[in-house]
């Protein structure tokens, strides 16, 4: 290709769309990256209890990131008037909850929320499931799970002080903050996830923390990848071949 043959002639508003798309294309594929990282950390910490042995239940709680996946045991009994069902969770391609059940410590009026695993929908969505809760002492083994804060949610509040005997029993979040205001008792700010050799638990094929991890590079390569064509089809959009004979018409 003669390059004496080729002009290169950008236009204004071309530029600022190229450069707009190509920032949100890099944007959205650190976006990915750092989900990524994040899992990646989280696994790194899940790593470092996994083969330990069970703890007692921590009483200090200003770090929680230091504990998170902290393997546990904790002895009391059950609150199954607390009882949450927590909403969209699945186990493979089967929707249905997490079944979490509040335990009043032993020699405490503190109580822990213990995630005992997933049991499926009905097929009437709006029927709650029933499951057996043991009345009797447990002494339940498990890991320590620290759930997300920030969510939105367009679920309603139906229970509105700690004297009202309303109890919404189907939660779409696990909102720690808004548990604690409207039950009479101190909440730990932690949740257990039952051992799946425990005995009194549901299904409970907790998924590690890298899950996904792959997943999440691949998208964010493809949007680097479509920063880098959205700049390669602005320059070959840019670039015009002279016709010589044109020109020399027009010097005529």
């Amino acid at each position: 290709m003669n390059l004496k043959n080729i002009s290169f002639e950008p236009k204004l508003i071309g530029a600022i769309i190229t450069a707009v798309f190509t920032m949100l294309f890099v944007k959205f594929g650190l976006w990915q990256m750092h989900k990524a990282e994040y899992k990646l950390a989280l696994q790194k910490q899940y790593n470092k209890y996994e083969l330990n042995e069970a703890e007692e239940l921590p009483r200090n709680f200003s770090n929680l990131d230091e504990i998170r996946y902290k393997k546990i045991h904790v002895a009391g009994k059950y609150l199954p008037q607390y009882e949450i069902f927590l909403d969209n969770q699945f186990d493979g391609d089967r929707s249905g909850y997490y079944v979490i059940t509040p335990l009043e410590i032993e020699g405490s009026k503190d109580i822990v929320l213990i995630n005992r695993g997933w049991i499926e929908a009905s097929q009437n969505h709006a029927q709650i499931p029933k499951v057996n809760t043991p009345i009797s002492p447990q002494v339940i083994e498990g890991t320590i799970w620290i759930p997300s804060q920030k969510f939105y949610t367009l679920e309603k509040k139906i229970v509105k002080n700690k004297t009202d005997k309303t109890w919404n029993k189907v939660w779409q979040n696990m909102d720690m903050a808004y548990f604690s205001e409207i039950v009479p008792m101190k909440t730990l700010p932690i949740v257990i996830r039952m051992s799946p050799s425990a005995e009194g638990g549901f299904a409970r094929n907790w998924v590690r923390p890298d899950d996904r991890v792959e997943k999440h590079l691949s998208y964010a390569y493809q949007w680097y990848g479509f920063a880098i064509a959205s700049i390669l089809i602005y320059l070959y959009l840019s670039i015009h071949r002279i016709d010589r004979n044109i020109k020399r018409n027009r010097g005529n």
